[in-house]
């Protein structure tokens, strides 16, 4: 690495987020070819949306981060990042949901607990914005459990010549129904014993987020070894996001009995995704059980 100002960008990066030193060469050795990779291959004329899916804890956040980096100052790319999470329905409605249809739905995270009417028209203003023009950007603190205002928002800047989407289950498809009968885990098993949430939360894969992930024209997956690797990983998260909590503010994290409980809502959908993911990405950065990224495939553009 030569840049010396994208250098001492990675370092403050590094420093900032709390990674380990070392991590520098992750950067070196797949997210920098992956830039130069989306660079050469994104359209000159539009937008283009990537799609970025990868279990929790697995490093969605940092990889899209790193990537606006490079993107923007190595290659004059303007990049925006969207994720997910900042897609959630506010505290309010989710509640709402959780009376209405099913209590398990008061927790956000599955299918079914996003805003996905305005993830759609966030897409579309995205690849109509032009240069100079700006468009805020939804925020959710997960440490308050909720949206932030707007005056929080992120203010982007135009044109967007390329999109990262980010989500633990960004261009995942539905379940077959057959499939989603006996219970996959305890939270299943205890608190969905008729069923009725995974079916609601697989006919939501099946019609708004297939509408809302159809604009995604390529698809990368952070594969983790296994699903066993997630607790910690997700662990190792709720503890960060303690610390950039704003402060003066109640937090709502949570302990780690509570985030083992919590990632029995994604087991089901998680354990496809790894099973069928590899397969059918475009791009796979294959993660082992340290957190680390061991090799990267790139499917023919």
């Amino acid at each position: 690495m030569t840049d010396t100002k994208l250098q001492r960008q990675f370092t403050s990066f590094i420093e900032k987020n709390k990674l380990p030193a070392n991590f520098i060469d992750t950067i070196s050795e797949y997210y920098l070819p992956l830039a130069q990779w989306i660079n050469q291959h994104r359209p000159q004329n539009r937008t283009w949306i990537i799609g970025l899916n990868g279990a929790q804890g697995t490093g969605k956040s940092t990889l899209s981060a790193v990537l606006k980096i490079i993107l923007e100052k190595e290659y004059n790319c303007h990049t925006a990042v969207i994720s997910l999470d900042d897609l959630y329905l506010p505290r309010a409605d989710r509640k709402v949901l959780s009376q209405t249809i099913y209590p398990l739905l008061k927790t956000r995270g599955v299918p079914g607990t996003h805003d996905t009417k305005l993830g759609i028209q966030l897409l579309d203003a995205l690849c109509g914005l032009q240069e100079n023009q700006k468009l805020i950007l939804p925020r959710f603190d997960k440490a308050r459990d909720d949206r932030l205002p707007k005056t929080d928002w992120e203010v982007f800047n135009g044109p967007a010549h390329v999109v990262i989407f980010e989500g633990w289950c960004v261009g995942s498809k539905a379940i077959d129904e057959q499939g989603l009968t006996e219970p996959i885990n305890k939270l299943e098993a205890e608190e969905d014993k008729n069923g009725l949430w995974r079916h609601y939360v697989n006919q939501q894969l099946q019609t708004t987020y297939k509408e809302l992930f159809a604009p995604i024209e390529l698809l990368m997956f952070l594969q983790a070894p296994d699903f066993s690797c997630i607790h910690n990983w997700r662990w190792e998260q709720e503890q960060k996001s303690r610390t950039h909590s704003k402060q003066g503010h109640a937090t709502r994290t949570m302990d780690e009995a509570g985030i083992r409980r919590f990632i029995q809502h994604f087991e089901r959908l998680t354990r496809q995704n790894l099973k069928q993911l590899p397969e059918q990405a475009d791009i796979v950065l294959a993660l082992n059980n340290q957190h680390h990224i061991i090799s990267s495939h790139y499917r023919n553009p």
